[in-house]
């Protein structure tokens, strides 16, 4: 296997389409001097999330943008594991938005499956975060990398901070949900930059700057 290093001025392509995702992930990669542009400003096709896990997915997503770019590659797929929902929505996080990916809508479906099981009390509502990073290689070489942080659910949303399930989800320790927090500081405790902080490790020559870490 290749070495699977990235040095300052290298390019990158972020693996997704999610505007969101996109700029959590450049303003990671921003301290290491990586250049990264999005699989949609190249106009790269989706595949299909045909995983059945976090890991599955994002090496899929990575290594076929990859494959069409003829960059490295970084995909991240994450989503909203909860207690009391059996680990739904997982995977499927951002379907549960439906064809328009409306986190309004999905947010409100995991709020009415708790209240259907009486979960109103915030031990009843712990839920986690997940993330799996994987950067990939052009002549298929791939590693991933996986970040969690854990919390709970509010309701009604509080902030506008963020994306996703951000503005119902508490991480431990704290009072304000993701949405309510400024960017550097989910940025310090998520589990993006929990994942990132073991790919900043592995894969990017970060010793002039020190490091970045991080997040849904």
């Amino acid at each position: 296997m290749a070495e699977m290093r990235l040095a300052r001025g290298d390019r990158l392509v972020v693996a997704s389409h999610n505007p969101g995702k996109v700029r959590e992930i450049e303003e990671l990669l921003a301290p290491y001097g990586v250049a990264a542009v999005s699989a949609g400003a190249l106009d790269l096709p989706e595949p299909e999330e045909t995983g059945t896990t976090f890991a599955a997915n994002a090496e899929l997503k990575a290594l076929a943008a990859a494959q069409a770019s003829g960059l490295p590659a970084l995909s991240d797929d994450s989503g909203l594991e909860v207690e009391a929902l059996d680990g739904a929505p997982g995977i499927y996080s951002a379907r549960w938005g439906g064809a328009a990916k409306d986190f309004d809508a999905a947010m409100a479906r995991v709020e009415r499956e708790l209240a259907e099981r009486g979960a109103d009390s915030p031990e009843a509502r712990r839920a986690n975060f997940t993330s799996a990073l994987t950067i990939a290689w052009p002549g298929g070489d791939h590693a991933t990398y996986e970040g969690k942080v854990f919390g709970h659910l509010v309701w009604p949303p509080r902030g506008s901070q963020g994306f996703g399930y951000d503005p119902m989800f508490v991480p431990e320790g704290y009072n304000e949900t993701f949405g309510e927090m400024e960017p550097a500081q989910k940025h310090a405790m998520s589990h993006r930059a929990r994942a990132f902080a073991l790919f900043v490790r592995a894969v990017l020559d970060d010793g002039d700057d020190g490091g970045g870490g991080e997040g849904a």
